[in-house]
């Protein structure tokens, strides 16, 4: 499909400046975007990457030009950029696939309109799956489930018994929902394994990347707030609870029984212990490991993680010590001190 920057710009409700009748056949970032192609600059930050582009056009934030080069000027050039990507290279959305024979639905199962039940997916006794969900192939969904309207649910995704999935949750492949926390008690040598009788309640709009688990219960529910999005090889144990439009990055580990606020960000490989909780649009950094609460607000990083701005100055110290111990050393010879004395 090719379309004029005039009528691009008609699509993403943008004004354009330049040739508006240049024709346009594909859309592509900065680095890839070749003639014919039209691309975007986010920021005034990014704006000198376009000098030696060879896109023929460009989205841009408002006020901005380009020495000549057709431009849109939009509010948010990446929403805008996406939304020309779609309708230039988009795949349109398959239709409704239906429930395909070889998939297995257990006749007490209720399946909502227009549902993709995918070959070898696997719906258990007494589950409801909502209108317009999509099933892939190897999917199995426990006992007594219930996932709401567009649920996706890629390949090999496991959901375990009394799952509560809610609407538009997109779960990606091999991620498990609801398998058991580990909890075990030391009883009489050996390692008892302590029942786990909850479930997992995965909130609206939520999505699980591919390979995430999120652990049952012990007696209660583990939550997933609305809007919350989990990246890849994130561990949520048991009890947790976490909030609303939450951002897990990548191989995170939450322990059980802690919880978040709406809008906490953990960036990746960071660790928090049992029983703590982050506050509302707190930030943790990367390979933090969180031992105690964190206030809302308030940015940490670090192991034990602490303030942001006082590990920043403990980095800097760090940078310096090797520069500090050849000063101390000097200081030392100069005034005659000698370690082993002063040892003993």
């Amino acid at each position: 499909m090719s379309l004029t920057v005039r009528q691009l710009a008609e699509l993403v409700q943008g004004t354009f400046q330049g040739d508006g009748d240049l024709l346009i056949h594909g859309a592509r970032p900065l680095g890839e975007a070749r003639s014919g192609d039209i691309t975007f600059v986010e920021d005034a930050k990014h704006f000198s990457k376009l000098n030696g582009c060879q896109a023929s056009a460009a989205v841009v934030p408002h006020a901005m030009t380009a020495n000549g080069l057709p431009v849109i000027q939009v509010a948010d050039p990446l929403d805008a950029f996406v939304r020309i990507v779609r309708h230039l290279h988009g795949r349109a959305e398959p239709p409704p696939h239906g429930i395909d024979p070889r998939a297995s639905v257990h006749p007490t199962a209720t399946v909502g309109a227009d549902p993709s039940i995918h070959p070898f997916a696997a719906v258990g006794e007494e589950t409801a799956i909502g209108a317009r969900c999509r099933l892939h192939s190897g999917v199995a969904i426990g006992r007594h489930c219930r996932l709401g309207d567009d649920v996706t649910l890629y390949p090999n995704v496991v959901v375990y018994d009394g799952t509560v999935i809610g609407n538009r949750v997109m779960v990606h492949g091999n991620a498990v929902l609801g398998a058991d926390g580990f909890g075990y008690r030391f009883h009489d040598g050996r390692h008892v394994k302590v029942p786990q009788f909850g479930n997992v309640e995965i909130g609206d709009d939520v999505e699980v990347g591919a390979c995430t688990t999120i652990d049952r219960g012990t007696f209660q529910a583990t939550r997933v707030g609305e809007g919350t999005k989990i990246d890849n090889l994130v561990q949520v144990a048991h009890n947790c609870q976490v909030g609303r439009h939450n951002l897990f990055v990548s191989q995170i580990g939450i322990a059980g029984s802690s919880s978040t606020g709406d809008y906490v960000v953990v960036a990746g490989q960071a660790g928090i212990i049992d029983h703590v909780h982050i506050g509302d649009r707190a930030m943790v950094g990367a390979k933090a490991g969180v031992t105690r609460d964190v206030p809302a607000g308030q940015r940490v990083l670090g192991s034990p993680a602490i303030a942001e701005r006082d590990q920043k100055r403990i980095l800097i110290c760090l940078e310096k010590l090797p520069e500090i111990r050849r000063d101390v050393r000097l200081i030392k010879q100069r005034l005659g001190i000698d370690d082993e004395k002063l040892a003993g």
